[in-house]
């Protein structure tokens, strides 16, 4: 016969020497002792595959400060500050709403004077 046996928190087949059942992840039975002094072996096979990428092209719009806030102040209903930024579906938006109703048209106000000169999209 196979070495398996059935794990019994969820029935499935597994190793007759696994400890914790990989499918659900429950210890099936105590950890057998290799040492006199009863501390048990623990090998743990985690392994980083992940590789970390840096973006080299940077940011990939550079917008001055006052002339955003000059197209939001006065151009704001129709989303031209939102165009200048790269931001077309949301400058749709904005003409399709008047600005937000005004409410967006104000909060960007507020946003963009915040920002650093120049600031980048």
């Amino acid at each position: 016969m196979e070495n398996l046996k059935f794990c019994e928190h969820c029935g499935n087949k597994i190793n007759n020497d696994a400890v914790i059942c990989p499918k659900c992840g429950y210890q099936v039975e105590e950890l057998k002792t290799t040492k006199p002094n009863n501390n048990p072996q623990i090998i743990i096979n985690n392994s980083n595959t992940n590789t970390n990428t840096v973006n080299a092209a940077g940011p990939s719009k550079k917008c001055d400060k006052w002339i955003a806030l000059i197209l939001c102040i006065f151009f704001g209903c129709l989303g031209v500050h939102k165009f200048y930024e790269g931001k077309a579906g949301l400058g749709i938006l904005y003409i399709l709403t008047f600005g937000l109703f005004g409410i967006g048209i104000l909060i960007d106000i507020i946003i963009i004077l915040c920002k650093p000169n120049p600031y980048y999209v």
